[in-house]
């Protein structure tokens, strides 16, 4: 749920990947809102329906997408080709009354503030969206439909037009697909209602609607059409690009355009395009570094790889195109996953990637737990937990992070208090109930759901966690403080008591939960480690892989790769037969060039804190430092 937390509309123009097509696949794309228009225009006049029956369109798209720029000018193009166009809302003919949606969702989006302050969790919607239908409202839609007689050409045209009962109709469907970003500035500007829903409600209220049901049915029908559901109907491809708060400008792939950009993308290394949040506790490390607006004050969260969130930009000679990553995920999930990763989570990328950033910040991160699996499950209706890891970058005087309680005190004296300080608004004494511990770059710490934590002021940490659709984070104590919008913040200790794991307790949190580093091949010196787990000095050069942390309640293994200036280390991401998917964070020193082994020219590169995703499908690569000083490589991979 964190776009609901000040998404900022910049477009980091740094975040792109070049790839390269034939002169066919990029002659077949279109560039620009008027040029899309002219050849849709072209493409249905050139090809009308057989039989001197009307052509049939659908246009359909992801939460948030925009059709009347391109629709009207489309029209218009027709027009002048003396064809006649006849429009059909679907959206106004398909869904059941707002009234009755909120009933069918109540236990989606429950009404407790007890629980939940501020009404921000709620339980995924696991339907397809033909259930927001109304009964019998397809098969009207279809004979109104086949019905519309005196038009060349007939578009219909919303979210739901083209669902399975009426796929069959169509001699086209044009999906238009729209980054997250996007859709969430465009509500939060009041231009994007829920489904079924006449006029936009509140931004919060909108947006909790969009996490647990909208944007789920959305990307379940997104999914089957680009696993070709539409069958022998042509499929079109219409990605928004332009800046996330104004109107944009659209890009037209053919299926097999389509198919080409996504598939050049995971034959090599990748890089998301990230987005940044404002928060109160935020800091101003990374927007240093890369050098960001000054429009940026208080940058909390760095969301580099949260899979349902960013996107990717792929750059071809004649410009770039911008998709959803998640949208990536789902036509290349085999190539970019691997099938166990595919099979093992549903289709969904497993793993997310952020920063917190409190360098020079105002005050620590709020004092929080995340819930472990059967909690997630059972109460959100999630297809995971939210365990945690935090992988510390940068550190500034006086850094400390959070972990588990102190010795002596127990879950129920510390929540007695928490309550005390909710209720009186009066401060409580953190510290002297929970543990923390030096911060350091290159500290690992792991945070399995159950485990009271933050982040201290003035440090960077790299946050990596496990899946979730929505985000758990139940603050217990926030400091008394007021949010970016002035409104306090809200405390979950409903949900804290419900998970706390009191077991979580110094000294043991540190042992369990703050691991030495074990070396697991190349050259690195075993004095620095506490166990050599490959059982004996693996020849390397200039190189050395180090396990920074595992924990059994935790699917994923935390590595870190040590390359000294000038030296190259190589891996693999089908080392003991399994096809695994890596994520690289350049997390000390200047750039690194990461390659597949097969083929040099398949390559990223990498500055100081890029996040890359190395696609499982690419075996052998390496790890080149480019840079005058030794780097550090932090590396995530399933278990």
């Amino acid at each position: 749920m964190s776009f609901m937390f000040n998404p900022h509309p910049y477009d980091d123009p740094a975040a792109v990947n070049e790839i390269k097509l034939s002169a066919e696949m990029e002659n077949a794309i279109v560039r620009g809102t008027r040029n899309v228009s002219a050849a849709l225009a072209k493409k249905f006049a050139d090809a009308p329906a057989a039989g001197g029956r009307p052509k049939i369109v659908a246009l359909d798209g992801y939460t948030g997408a925009e059709f009347d720029d391109v629709l009207n000018q489309t029209i218009q193009a027709l027009a002048l080709k003396n064809i006649r166009a006849a429009v059909i809302n679907a959206a106004a003919e398909l869904y059941k009354p707002a009234a009755e949606l909120d009933a069918q969702f109540a236990e989606n989006l429950p009404d407790d503030r007890v629980k939940d302050p501020v009404l921000l969790f709620g339980r995924l919607f696991h339907g397809g969206i033909t259930e927001l239908f109304a009964a019998g409202a397809a098969a009207r839609l279809r004979e109104k439909i086949t019905n519309t007689a005196g038009a060349g050409i007939v578009f219909v045209v919303g979210q739901g037009a083209a669902a399975a009962p009426l796929r069959d109709l169509y001699d086209t469907i044009l999906w238009f697909d729209v980054t997250p970003k996007r859709a969430i500035l465009r509500a939060k500007a009041g231009l994007v209602a829920n489904i079924g829903d006449a006029r936009p409600r509140p931004f919060k209220e909108t947006m909790r609607r969009f996490y647990y049901v909208d944007f789920e049915v959305a990307g379940k029908l997104r999914k089957e059409l680009l696993a070709g559901a539409g069958g022998a109907c042509e499929f079109l491809y219409i990605a928004r690009s332009g800046p996330a708060d104004s109107q944009g400008d659209c890009t037209l792939l053919p299926r097999p355009a389509l198919d080409a950009v996504c598939s050049a993308l995971v034959e090599k290394p990748f890089r998301c395009r990230p987005v940044y949040l404002e928060g109160v506790w935020g800091g101003s490390y990374v927007s240093r570094i890369r050098n960001l607006p000054p429009s940026f004050t208080k940058l909390a969260w760095v969301f580099d790889l949260i899979p349902l969130e960013v996107s990717i930009v792929a750059q071809t000679p004649a410009g770039q195109i911008e998709l959803p990553y998640f949208t990536l995920v789902q036509k290349e999930g085999l190539s970019l996953m691997g099938a166990e990763a595919v099979e093992r989570f549903g289709g969904y990328f497993p793993i997310r990637f952020n920063y917190d950033d409190t360098w020079h910040a105002s005050g620590n991160m709020s004092i929080q737990v995340h819930p472990p699996r059967e909690y997630c499950m059972s109460q959100n209706g999630e297809h995971g937990q939210q365990d945690e890891s935090y992988y510390v970058v940068a550190t500034g005087h006086g850094a400390k992070t959070y972990l588990g309680f102190r010795e002596g005190v127990t879950k129920e004296q510390f929540l007695a208090a928490a309550r005390r300080s909710e209720k009186d608004k009066t401060p409580l004494d953190h510290d002297n109930y929970v543990n923390s511990v030096p911060s350091r770059p290159g500290t690992q710490l792991i945070l399995p759901g159950g485990t009271i934590h933050a982040s201290g002021q003035n440090q960077v940490v790299l946050e990596i966690g496990s899946l979730t659709v929505g985000s758990y984070t139940y603050k217990l104590y926030d400091y008394l403080r007021a949010d970016i919008d002035g409104v306090p913040r809200p405390i979950h200790t409903h949900h804290g008591a419900s998970v706390l794991d009191p077991a979580r307790t110094a000294p043991q949190v540190v042992t369990e939960l703050v691991p030495a580093p074990k070396l697991l091949r190349g050259d690195g010196d075993p004095l620095h480690c506490s166990q050599n787990v490959s059982g004996g000095k693996i020849a390397g050069d200039g190189w050395s892989e180090w396990l920074a942390g595992e924990n059994e309640k935790v699917y994923f293994s935390l590595r870190r790769i040590e390359i000294a200036a000038g030296r190259s280390a190589p891996d693999d991401t089908r080392a003991g037969n399994r096809e695994r998917f890596h994520v690289l964070a350049l997390v000390d020193g200047e750039e690194i060039i990461i390659e597949s082994a097969a083929d040099p020219s398949k390559r990223y590169h990498a500055k100081y804190l890029d996040v890359v995703v190395v696609p499982a499908g690419i075996g052998e690569y390496k790890i080149h430092n480019i840079g005058r000083q030794p780097v550090v490589v932090h590396k995530t991979l399933l278990k």
